[in-house]
């Protein structure tokens, strides 16, 4: 009984890892995405020739 249930023990914590790290990459996916939309979409500096950073720090 005892190896039974940490193989069922086992198979639930890769089925989590596994859909953590699922989750993980897409998030990664999206904040990539949204960060080279920021170069495409970051406003002109001064006097039009420079172009700015569209983030704060």
């Amino acid at each position: 009984m005892i190896p039974l249930i940490l193989v069922l023990l086992l198979a639930l914590v890769l089925f989590g890892a596994g859909f953590a790290l699922k989750v993980l990459w897409w998030l990664a996916v999206i904040v990539l995405a949204v960060w080279l939309l920021g170069f495409v979409f970051r406003s002109a500096g001064t006097g039009g020739r420079s172009r700015g950073r569209w983030y704060r720090w």
